[in-house]
């Protein structure tokens, strides 16, 4: 992915979007694996209906956040920074939705050695439903200048 440059960036530019699916029973079970979580909403449907009273099997809320810090991070790409994520779980995505994960600049400010980025963020199925709203700031090098730091050191 090519090098993208605080100076490259314009308030109201979109970011993305990342799209993932359509989502699978299998996808939900090789995440719980890895996260172990072994709640039966993400893969006993029938648990799910009627135990629970679901639509359907629930799309992890960590798998969300993932699809969330992949867009942001391969936007930043390797000289970039994803310093802050913020979202809430709005509403339920299940088996079966393609979700499309967006960012948009909201606004632009300096600091010493690189710039930061505010955007809003968000999941949409697609029915257009948004299901994850979110705000994050990302730190970007500036034109000519070195990646951003390494541990990150958060601007003053």
């Amino acid at each position: 992915m090519a090098r993208v440059d605080f100076e490259d960036v314009a308030i109201g530019q979109e970011i993305g979007p990342l799209v993932k699916g359509p989502l699978t029973t299998p996808h939900l079970m090789r995440w719980s694996a890895a996260m172990e979580n072994w709640h039966k909403i993400h893969y006993d449907e029938r648990f799910a209906r009627e135990h629970d009273k679901l639509p359907g099997l629930l799309i992890n809320g960590s798998l969300k956040q993932q699809f969330i810090v992949q867009l942001l991070k391969d936007w930043a790409g390797r000289e970039g920074w994803v310093w802050k994520v913020n979202f809430q779980f709005r509403a339920m995505n299940i088996v079966g939705e393609t979700l499309s994960v967006w960012a948009k600049v909201r606004g632009k400010r300096e600091a010493p050695a690189y710039g930061l980025v505010e955007l809003d963020l968000g999941i949409r199925n697609e029915k257009g439903l948004e299901s994850t709203p979110g705000s994050a700031v990302v730190a970007l090098p500036y034109r000519g200048g070195v990646p951003v730091p390494y541990p990150f050191v958060p601007p003053p």
